[in-house]
């Protein structure tokens, strides 16, 4: 193989025209090389390609021909100057930001040239809008020879995540439920054009019953969005405020909160010790482990929680403790008498924990509310009922949605604990018993995975 090394080759005449080899010829360039075009190029492919400036324009200015460029308009409207016409020059313009549908870019012609056979300047209008323009001739100028939209290249448009036991409902929502710690993992967050949000149901863990003839514990708090971002179910009663929430490419530390436990059985008139359920938390949004129950002859009124405990003559714990919109939780039953003494129900996500009624009845627990954030409707979160201590007394049911029921003096046995994950509060306690756990509580995660 011969080889020649020059430095440069020029045709014999100025400006004559210098031919590499003859028709049929290959002329192979090797991998690494580069060719750099500084003049301009013939019959190498189509007319219509440009250079893209990746320097975002922000305000007016002149193109160049050969170059395309991305324009924001996010501070307001943009005027371009087009490049003197000659043929075959190009240019191309880009809309950065999607605001060219609220801020347009205005086409200004150079001189007599016209855009697309007009002498009326062009406006860029479309959100997402990508055009390539190339001067073809006097008559009809700049032409437009390619145009699209972000949206024909879509990004992923539905979120993606793992954690917990998954389920699929409705053909196309994943539902992620935690009945323990962990973490919700998202890998795609989507996007507004099919789903960037998830719903959510957060429930913490229930406070437990009092001990020694005592109030219902409080549910543990409840907090939901409204539904809308994955189908619309039944979330809860109205209103409905909250929205669902936005998620990132990231991972959710899952907290699931533990029920309060119970009061053991104390010595007469102590009231035991007593203990509220803990929060569970999902990104922004925590839950209050619900309040616990009073004691008869303790000093100690029912607790504020999620919901509140059910109370004695002390009084009756708050609901939504910490206070949230919409609301947590509600607040326990009121109690009284003196010897015999009744005791007020714990309060649930659904209503207010029952009063004790003189001589001798213990109050209900509140009720939860139901959701069908699984596919179908489940009640949770219902209060503790309060305990007896009286012969001919009765004591409070537990709420529906997982409440645990009082003890009267008769059984000898701790009161009714809240049910597993469902953020129930633990029942009251009969004459020198203990009160009953309160039961753990849940986060359930809701989105559309596909069209």
């Amino acid at each position: 193989m011969s080889e020649i090394k020059v430095n440069k080759i020029s045709p014999r005449t100025a400006c004559g025209t210098t031919t590499l080899g003859d028709s049929g010829d290959t002329f192979t360039i090797p991998s690494g090389v580069t060719i750099t075009n500084n003049g301009t190029a013939n019959g190498f492919g189509a007319t219509g390609a440009v250079n893209w400036q990746t320097t975002v324009k922000t305000s007016g200015f002149t193109a160049t021909a050969g170059e395309g460029y991305f324009v924001d308009t996010s501070s307001g409207a943009i005027s371009i100057n087009l490049p003197a016409g000659t043929a075959g020059a190009v240019v191309g313009f880009k809309d950065y930001a999607n605001t060219f549908d609220t801020n347009a870019v205005t086409l200004v012609q150079n001189g007599s040239d016209k855009i697309g056979g007009s002498t009326v300047n062009a406006a860029l209008k479309i959100e997402g809008q990508a055009v390539t323009l190339v001067f073809v001739d006097s008559t009809k100028g700049w032409l437009v020879t390619d145009s699209g939209l972000q949206a024909d290249a879509p990004t992923e448009q539905y979120v993606a995540a793992t954690g917990g036991t998954v389920t699929t409902v409705c053909t196309n929502f994943k539902v992620h439920t935690f009945t323990g710690p962990g973490n919700f993992c998202v890998s795609c967050a989507g996007n507004s054009q099919g789903s960037n949000t998830v719903d959510y149901l957060v429930i913490a863990g229930g406070g437990s019953g009092g001990a020694d003839l005592s109030g219902g514990g409080g549910a543990g708090g409840y907090r939901f969005s409204n539904g809308t971002a994955s189908g619309s179910y039944c979330a809860g009663p109205s209103p409905l405020g909250a929205s669902a929430l936005p998620v990132a490419a990231q991972c959710y530390p899952i907290t699931v909160g533990g029920g309060g436990a119970g009061a053991p059985s104390p010595s007469p008139g102590t009231g035991g010790t007593k203990t509220n359920g803990s929060d569970s938390i999902f990104s922004s949004i925590t839950s209050a482990g619900g309040g616990f129950g009073a004691s008869y002859q303790a000093t100690t009124a029912g607790n504020p929680g999620g919901s509140g405990g059910g109370g004695n003559n002390a009084g009756f714990g708050s609901g939504n403790t910490p206070s949230v919109s919409p609301p947590q939780g509600n607040n326990g039953g009121s109690g009284g008498g003196t010897n015999p003494f009744y005791q007020g129900g714990g309060g649930g996500a659904g209503g207010v924990g029952g009063n004790g009624t003189a001589p001798k009845a213990g109050g209900p627990g509140g009720n939860g509310l139901a959701s069908s954030i699984t596919g179908s409707a489940v009640t949770r979160g219902g209060g503790g009922g309060a305990g007896q201590g009286y012969s001919g007394g009765t004591v409070g049911t537990g709420g529906p949605g997982g409440g645990g029921a009082g003890v009267n003096q008769y059984v000898g046995s701790p009161g009714n604990p809240g049910t597993v994950n469902t953020g129930g509060g633990g029942g009251g306690a009969g004459d020198d018993t203990g009160g009953g756990n309160g039961g753990s509580g849940l986060v359930i995660i809701r989105y559309k995975f596909q069209g």
